[in-house]
Parts: structure tokens; C-alpha cells; sequence
């Protein structure tokens, strides 16, 4: 089987450090190794992470050795991302392409901060036209919060109840449930 290029740089470095055979290591070895990795080449958290699970898989399938205690490794951290944040301009432009349900879905979801998830589970009792909160149940993580509902979406949502109302009443009449 041959050798991963992770696991030649982990032997190139336990030969330097340790000067003996690169097969005399353990878990301390590994963790310096890998701490190693992170401050000194300043390698990214997936190249980390392959180095880890190389001499993971190194140790337990090959050498048949069990590895102690790998939680005090200093671990590569991932790049700090920016969220997209659409400007004015650009939301405008967007709501300008749609139409109908899918308008009013956008404006909801933009207006009150909804996730997609959280705006498919909206009932209308979860809506107060009056105090304008909205209650978000079982949202991210299973949480409830409060979002607010934006003034310009009401008229366009009350129509939506009042339309999904007379087709209920319709389905009644006709007697499905």
C-alpha cells in the first residue's frame, strides 16, 4: 500500500524531531504533528483534518496501534465568511420579476427575516394583523422567537387569507374536508 503524501510529511517530521524510528510514535506525536501543521505551515482546517484522518487510518488499520488522547490538539480554524447581503437596489430588481404568491413569499421573507422553512409552517394564527408580530414555532434548532410583520406585506396577505378562505368554504360545500 502506499504511502499518503500527509503520512510522508508526519514520518519527515518525526524523524527530525524525535531522531529514532518513525515507527516508535504515539499519540503525542500525532497531536504535536498536527498542532504542528496548524501554527508552523499554517495549513487550512481541511488539509488538517486529511492529515489527521490519514494517520488515523496509518495507526488503526495499518500499525494496529490505538491512539490516546487527541483533544488537546491545536486545530487549524476555518476562514471567517461575510454573509451576501442584497443592497436596496438589488432587492428591488428582484421583486420586480415576481408576481402573485411568490411576490408576496419574497416580501415576507425579506420583510420579517423569515427562513424559507419558517414561512412554509406560517399559520394564520401564528399572524397578528394588529400588533404586527409574527410567532415563528418550531424554528432553526426547534426554537420559537418573534419576528415583526412588515407593513407593506399585510393588504397583500390579507387578500391571500380572504382567496384561501372562499376556496376552504368551496371544499366545504362540495364536502371535502
Amino acid at each position: 500500500m502506499p504511502i499518503l503524501t500527509g503520512q510522508k510529511r508526519f514520518f519527515s517530521y518525526i524523524a527530525e524531531i524525535k531522531k529514532t524510528d518513525t515507527f516508535a510514535c504515539d499519540g503525542e506525536d500525532v497531536k504535536n504533528f498536527l498542532s504542528h501543521l496548524a501554527l508552523i505551515h499554517k495549513v487550512s482546517s481541511s488539509t488538517q483534518n486529511q492529515a489527521f484522518n490519514a494517520l488515523l487510518f496509518l495507526f488503526r488499520e495499518v500499525l494496529k496501534q490505538d491512539l490516546d488522547d487527541l483533544a488537546g490538539t491545536v486545530r487549524a480554524r476555518r476562514g471567517m465568511r461575510l454573509p451576501v447581503v442584497l443592497s436596496v437596489e438589488e432587492v428591488k430588481a428582484l421583486f420586480a420579476y415576481l408576481a402573485g404568491k411568490g411576490l408576496l413569499v419574497a416580501q415576507l421573507l425579506y420583510g420579517s427575516g423569515l427562513r424559507l422553512m419558517e414561512c412554509a409552517r406560517l399559520r394564520v394564527k401564528d399572524i397578528d394583523f394588529d400588533g404586527n408580530p409574527l410567532y415563528v414555532r418550531s424554528g432553526k434548532g426547534d426554537n420559537d422567537r418573534t419576528s415583526v410583520l412588515p407593513e407593506s406585506v399585510k393588504e397583500g396577505l390579507k387578500g391571500h387569507l380572504e382567496e384561501v378562505k372562499t376556496l376552504h368554504e368551496k371544499d366545504l360545500a362540495a364536502g371535502h374536508g
